[in-house]
């Protein structure tokens, strides 16, 4: 009896002093560790953001120090929620009380009187507010008062509560509603904010913004009540305008946000407060203004996206990425991201097929044979066509490459070697290329194997470096949470993949407007008043449409088609890419002194025979100047017979095909066609190319253009001309006068807006 009394003693004895000593317990502090309520922001090379990347908890949160919080804030958030916050010790016994009876009273909870230190506990544990749920924050908040100090809790508490809108902490609140940050927040501003964390849901300030400024009206009265400031300080507070920042959602350049955090694997992410990228977002919203309004107009082309890519030379950097037309376009799969989707890149491939035969001793002068050829493959024998369906004879391997000849292209590949073309992509990096070289075959040069934009891009910029290969850079630099960097991209290595010489006579054919003009007339969008070179490509079956080009600053690469695979109404690159290259071409060079491509040593000059590529006698009839690397350059003069032969046209002519029919139409524009005039452009660049083809076997002595019965050309071979847009309804015909008749083209009816 004796020892069960002094058990029943010691226990009554022990048991109050373990309670209260559970009261001392540490907080566990893996709960107060903020990584997963922080999001991070992704902003352009400025410091422009473009994206928000909510945090694990499905919002946005950006830790701050107290110190960076302004007073006013902590003062109405005092005064609000708990203005004895720095004398109890995280329950308000005295609060407790006054609850206890007004909920009495009431019949229902009226008053929770939670402090400061309680709503934290809450807010870290998602508790369920009952009884036990109460006492379970109360005891908590003890042991969390005995483990951080007063300013820690209110630091922890500040940073995490919410403030609606998946805006948690007061400094993703703060530039939430104000665009600025905590640190700048008034007096007027920090008692409108204080008021949400009560109900966020119901106090939403783009739903109920004169609630949300009664709220603000009763705090401020308080904190003046309390002796926190001063009437004035009120006064001024009231009569302050509020101008809440846009609800709209930060989605800028989403494509090229995406493709940063496929770069960015989870597990970091919690680690970053931003990411710094290259793009420009400036000249972003120009591109994805001039890709919209250009396939607006090409709508009945049957095109519904594109795609777009610019690169710094210099650097590697990515200033622009446009996926699609509209990422929110889910009829058209506008979510697809262009840039980076596996397409049949057309004749793009051809600069590199050349360039490697510039190592192999064949010059830009070599006359290649652009006739009916068959080739054979792994899968049977290729007949190669061109884009035009016709043979050109005899031809120098710059008009084969600036004109975009298929059959010379195939014939030099089968002449050095697919694997070799293979190898040099590679090297490249046309990661995409994954099959053998036996797969692609001689077709590789035309585009039979299936690559992305940004692989052109950067492709085309190592041309556009001199030879350099440089590996795209899309991140500046990565911000920690502790405002420390972190590893960014590494400063990518640049290394040789041709040679100065070899990449300097590709960009001069690339850029050489006289030499396309059998394919492209004389005004094409490719002809820029600056130094640009460029090659359009355009897949089988018309499914894909490329322009790839550069000036000695920058590279742009474009795609037009659709991401469903329907081939679009016979476009070709100069239709379907082109004029949106001229135009951000023109963008990019807007205030900037002209450059020009700058030539290496090690190169020679030498006058040729336009026809043989041999060195001129007195009876050539043209006679141009080419360019050379040492010990390729030509050393015998022109074998051919001019006076003979006095017409390389009729030679060419006899290896066309027969002609059953006669005919002429216009290719471009076609009937129904609807332009716009460019707002910024000037008019003297604002122009299209008007196109014809004539199927005869007779001779054509003229080709006249008639506009709204007008005579306004006579052009010859390729029958085209370059006209000024100008606002109204125009019927274009075209006439070719024959040796004993006439052909006239149907009608063609267009529309240019202003």
């Amino acid at each position: 009896m004796k020892i069960r009394k002094r058990f029943i003693f010691l226990i009554s004895f022990l048991l109050p002093f373990l309670l209260f000593a559970t009261f001392y317990l540490p907080f566990p502090k893996n709960k107060l560790n903020p990584a997963p309520l922080l999001s991070f922001q992704i902003t352009d090379r400025n410091n422009v953001l473009l994206r928000e990347v909510l945090s694990d908890e499905g919002g946005r949160c950006h830790w701050v120090k107290l110190e960076e919080i302004s007073p006013y804030l902590l003062k109405a958030t005092l005064a609000s929620e708990d203005r004895k916050f720095y004398l109890h010790p995280g329950i308000n016994f005295i609060s407790v009380v006054r609850a206890f009876f007004q909920n009495l009273k009431s019949g229902h909870v009226v008053s929770g009187a939670s402090t400061i230190t309680q709503q934290l506990v809450r807010n870290i544990y998602q508790s369920r507010r009952n009884f036990l749920s109460k006492i379970f924050e109360a005891w908590m908040a003890v042991r969390l008062e005995h483990t951080l100090s007063k300013n820690e809790i209110l630091m922890q508490y500040l940073n995490r509560i919410s403030y609606g809108n998946q805006a948690y902490g007061i400094e993703a609140a703060s530039r939430l509603y104000f665009d600025k940050p905590a640190s700048q927040l008034s007096l007027a501003e920090s008692a409108f904010l204080v008021s949400l964390p009560r109900s966020p849901s119901t106090l939403n300030p783009y739903r109920h913004f004169s609630a949300v400024k009664t709220k603000q009206i009763n705090i401020l009265k308080n904190m003046e009540s309390l002796g926190f400031i001063h009437k004035a300080e009120m006064e001024r507070a009231l009569a302050e305008p509020l101008s809440l920042r846009s609800e709209q959602e930060k989605f800028r350049a989403p494509h090229f946000c995406d493709y940063i955090l496929q770069q960015t694997p989870p597990a970091k992410r919690r680690q970053l407060k931003s990411i710094q990228t290259t793009l420009d977002y400036s000249l972003q919203e120009k591109v994805e203004t001039l890709l919209k309004n250009h396939l607006n107009s090409l709508r009945k082309k049957g095109i519904t996206n594109g795609a777009a890519l610019i690169m710094d030379n210099a650097t590697g950097e990515i200033l622009g990425l446009v996926g699609s037309k509209d990422f929110f376009d889910d009829v058209h799969d506008g979510q697809v991201n262009g840039a980076l989707s596996l397409r049949q890149p057309g004749s793009t491939l051809k600069p590199f097929t050349y360039a490697l035969a510039l190592e192999k001793k064949i010059t830009a002068a070599t006359i290649l044979e652009d006739i009916d050829m068959q080739f054979t493959t792994p899968e049977g024998s290729f007949r190669p066509q061109n884009y035009d369906l016709r043979y050109h004879g005899p031809i120098r391997m710059r008009t084969a490459l600036a004109c975009s000849y298929n059959i010379p292209a195939v014939s030099i590949l089968q002449t050095i070697g697919p694997e070799l073309l293979y190898q040099r992509l590679k090297v490249l990096q046309f990661e995409s290329l994954k099959k053998s070289p036996d797969f692609y075959g001689v077709g590789l040069t035309l585009g039979n194997g299936e690559v992305t934009l940004l692989e052109l891009c950067r492709a085309y910029s190592a041309l556009a470096r001199g030879g350099l290969f440089l590996k795209e850079k899309s991140i500046l630099k990565r911000l920690s949470n502790e405002n420390t960097h972190l590893s960014s991209q590494e400063n990518p290595q640049p290394y040789r993949v041709f040679s100065p010489q070899v990449a300097f006579i590709i960009t001069h054919i690339l850029a050489d407007k006289d030499a396309r003009i059998p394919s492209f007339g004389y005004n094409s969008s490719l002809n820029l008043p600056f130094a640009a070179a460029a090659k359009t490509g355009t897949s089988k079956d018309f499914r894909d449409n490329w322009t790839v080009g550069y000036t000695p600053d920058y590279t742009v690469a474009i795609w037009v088609g659709n991401f469903d695979g329907e081939p679009m109404h016979n476009v070709s690159g100069i239709t379907g890419c082109g004029p949106l290259f001229r135009d951000i071409m023109f963008f990019l060079a807007k205030g900037k002194n002209k450059v020009e491509f700058e030539e290496p040593p090690g190169l020679i000059r030498k006058t040729i025979c336009a026809l043989s590529g041999q060195l001129p006698k007195d009876s050539c009839p043209g006679k141009i100047e080419e360019i050379f690397i040492p010990g390729t350059e030509p050393q015998n003069f022109c074998t051919l017979d001019h006076k003979k032969d006095n017409s390389i046209v009729a030679s060419i002519a006899n290896l066309n095909r027969k002609i059953e029919k006669e005919t002429i139409e216009i290719t471009f524009p076609q009937d129904g066609d609807i332009f716009k005039m460019d707002p910024i452009l000037h008019k003297e660049f604002q122009t299209i190319q008007f196109k014809a083809r004539i199927n005869t076997r007779k001779s054509i002595q003229r080709v006249e253009w008639w506009v709204n019965s007008q005579k306004l050309n006579t052009s010859t071979y390729p029958y085209s001309f370059s006209w000024n847009l100008k606002p109204g309804l125009y019927i274009i015909k075209v006439q070719a006068s024959l040796k004993d008749n006439k052909l006239e083209s149907r009608p063609v009816k267009i529309i240019v807006l202003s």
